[in-house]
């Protein structure tokens, strides 16, 4: 069956699939077998769900975003603080959906949406709990599991299995290790591994790729040294902040990190690793 919605391109529907009247669709859209969208969905253009998705309640999926078998967006969410109100749920554009997703939409008690930005990349069996606000470009890996309220920002990267807290904030390109239990915040392009997750160095790996250049990286280095040094003897970390705010604030990048330690917090932030790893400064961390 399909669907005309446009003079010059059409939404094609499966003859198996469900679109319940008042679902709006965009112009290329596919639905493939067994798919079920919702009245109150908005598919944007060119949007592709390739079979057996399911797309619920006040969700909008971005134009040229890609949804894969099993997975489903939109659905209620698994707070018993909710009580079916009409909160939100937003995919940004050419975002990609793997097998077995989950994303729930947002909460009443919380932002009331569920954000995922635009070229994010969420692999198989990965669960996005409400109140989520993912970034731009972020990717999770399989079977990362997040809890409700957690914010990802920009670039930053989940690798498989890891677990990441209620309330919990993932910086600009920072890396979080596999199997990593993260309880507090990870600060931008910092990296961390272990379950409790401990700050081992800055994702220099995504720095060097994205053209920083290798002044600014030693720099970058010579700061988190600053304030994260070898043994824990120099000064309190308030003392090591206000030298690394006052030599090295001038750094766009350091001061990137310096507004994210002074914004509101309800975790506070991973610890730096001690002992437990050996990895703290070097290129590979």
């Amino acid at each position: 069956m399909v669907h005309a919605v446009g003079e010059d391109r059409v939404a094609v529907i499966h003859p198996t699939a469900i679109v319940a009247p008042g679902a709006r669709l965009g112009r290329g859209v596919v639905i493939g077998p067994w798919c079920s969208v919702g009245p109150d969905v908005v598919i944007e253009d060119d949007v592709e769900l390739i079979s057996h998705v399911v797309i619920d309640g006040h969700t909008r999926l971005g134009q040229g975003s890609r949804y894969f078998p099993f997975c489903t967006v939109g659905m209620a969410p698994q707070d018993l603080k909710y009580k079916g109100e009409p909160t939100r749920c937003d995919v940004g554009a050419r975002t990609v959906v793997r097998e077995h997703v989950t994303i729930h939409r947002g909460t009443a008690t919380g932002t009331g949406v569920t954000h995922v930005g635009d070229d994010v990349l969420i692999m198989a069996n990965a669960h996005v709990a409400h109140d989520c606000w993912l970034g731009d470009r972020v990717i999770i890996v399989n079977n990362v599991v997040m809890g409700g309220h957690v914010t990802i920002e920009n670039d930053a990267r989940v690798m498989g299995s890891a677990a990441i807290h209620q309330f919990v904030r993932i910086g600009h390109a920072a890396l979080v290790g596999g199997v990593a239990g993260v309880e507090a915040d990870v600060i931008p392009y910092g990296s961390v591994l272990g379950n409790r997750a401990r700050l081992v160095g800055l994702h220099w790996i995504w720095l060097r790729r994205n053209g920083v250049q290798p002044a600014e990286i030693h720099r970058m280095r010579k700061a988190f040294l600053t304030l994260y040094p070898k043994a824990d003897e120099e000064g309190t970390f308030a003392t090591r902040l206000e030298v690394m705010r006052r030599e090295f604030g001038d750094t766009p990048r350091i001061r990137e990190i310096l507004d994210f330690i002074d914004a509101p917090s309800r975790r506070g932030l991973v610890r730096v690793a001690r002992g437990d790893f050996s990895t703290a400064e070097t290129e590979g961390a």
